[in-house]
């Protein structure tokens, strides 16, 4: 329908990387390309590719996305894959705007008509974390996610997962169900122990409950718990899930659509998951672009489950939250654990380009916290 004439991509607070894409007609998509504390190399590829892919048919979504991919002999990893994703997502949504039709419409259609939701409560580190859940639940949330515990080291004192059962048991007390979030940090002699622990009150998963790198560890701890395992954020293709899901050891695949190439990815992805009987419930503490963008997969995806909303969370300091660079924010409203599928062209959100250009001057790159040991040893964060 019209060819690329520029790709522009925004900083912006809290810690988001907006791509936006226009053709020789005057037709714009939005996407986001959002990598939490990597954002300035990101901001490196998507420069190299804006020149790039000036005059390319827009449509062509697929062979743009394949030339980013296999086009400079070099792939994949969370750089690459976070740019592509900017520039995919924003694809879809100027193609499908073009048709002025939802994307899912495009993907096969919609196979649900609202989709289950969930938010954080705590922080890095956790605490009484009553009050919130209960602010969740007034907000109309059935479930949350919080970590699991501060940082540990490889070998810390059992007492110190004590804190994580008793959140769990009173998330639970409340009518809600709680993800725990091991988020990398708990090594595998503290993670055996936790899970074991946690098994009587029945999380709604363990996420990440160990890095990703050691699928063999993930692989012993899935056989021996019956708590659902879940982990993706940082895997970034089909390439790198499949591993896990030849190994058996997942049971809920989280990956973000920021990270792993858009709309095109994970839609392939979702349908990789399906065939092995895995669920999908796409990860995204990001912002309201990346969240449309997961709602088009979620909403043709037989084997969604629930979605990551960022409403509300601890990164999202200084006045901007998912309800920000918006002008239709109540399509982010939950109602008894859900929110109601959007019908409006594109993804479905209408962005406020105005305030994205205004608060991209001179915004700062986020950085990513770091914990450290007694000893200053470094520990996982």
């Amino acid at each position: 329908m019209g060819k690329i004439s520029k790709i522009e991509y925004f900083r912006v607070p809290p810690r988001w990387l907006f791509v936006k894409v226009t053709d020789d007609a005057g037709s714009v998509g939005w996407g986001e390309a959002s990598l939490e504390g990597h954002t300035q190399a990101v901001e490196g590829c998507l420069a190299a590719w804006a020149n790039r892919y000036i005059g390319f048919e827009a449509d062509d979504i697929e062979h743009i996305w394949q030339l980013s991919y296999r086009g400079g002999f070099y792939r994949g990893g969370p750089i690459l894959m976070s740019a592509l994703s900017g520039i995919d997502i924003a694809l879809w949504d100027l193609k499908a705007r073009n048709l002025n039709v939802p994307i899912y419409q495009l993907l096969g259609g919609k196979v649900r008509d609202k989709l289950r939701v969930y938010a954080w409560i705590g922080g890095d580190r956790p605490s009484d974390v009553e009050a919130q859940a209960k602010a969740r639940k007034a907000q109309g949330f059935n479930a949350v996610k919080m970590n699991a515990t501060e940082d540990l080291g490889w070998l810390d004192s059992p007492g110190k997962l004590a804190g994580c059962v008793e959140r769990v048991k009173m998330v639970k007390a409340l009518g809600m169900d709680a993800g725990v979030d091991f988020h990398g940090r708990v090594h595998k002699p503290m993670a055996k122990q936790l899970i074991a622990k946690l098994e009587p009150y029945e999380p709604l998963f363990v996420e990440e409950p160990l890095l990703s790198e050691n699928i063999g560890g993930i692989k012993d701890i899935a056989a021996r718990t019956h708590c659902p395992i879940a982990l993706g954020e940082r895997l970034h293709s089909r390439w790198d899930v499949r591993p896990f899901l030849e190994a058996g050891c997942v049971d809920i695949l989280q990956p973000d659509i920021s990270h792993v190439g858009g709309i095109s990815e994970l839609r392939r992805i979702a349908s990789a998951c399906e065939t092995y009987d895995v669920a999908l419930a796409p990860h995204c503490p990001l912002g309201p672009i990346a969240l449309a963008a997961n709602i088009q997969v979620a909403a043709v995806s037989s084997n969604f489950v629930i979605q990551e909303m960022s409403l509300g969370i601890h990164y999202n300091v200084g006045g901007q939250d998912l309800t920000s660079y918006t002008l239709n924010p109540g399509v982010w409203t939950v109602t008894e654990g859900y929110i109601d599928l959007m019908s409006g062209p594109g993804l479905g959100i209408e962005i406020d380009e105005n305030q994205v250009r205004a608060l991209s001057n001179d915004s700062k790159a986020w950085v990513s916290p770091t914990f450290s040991g007694p000893g200053n040893e470094l520990r996982e964060w």
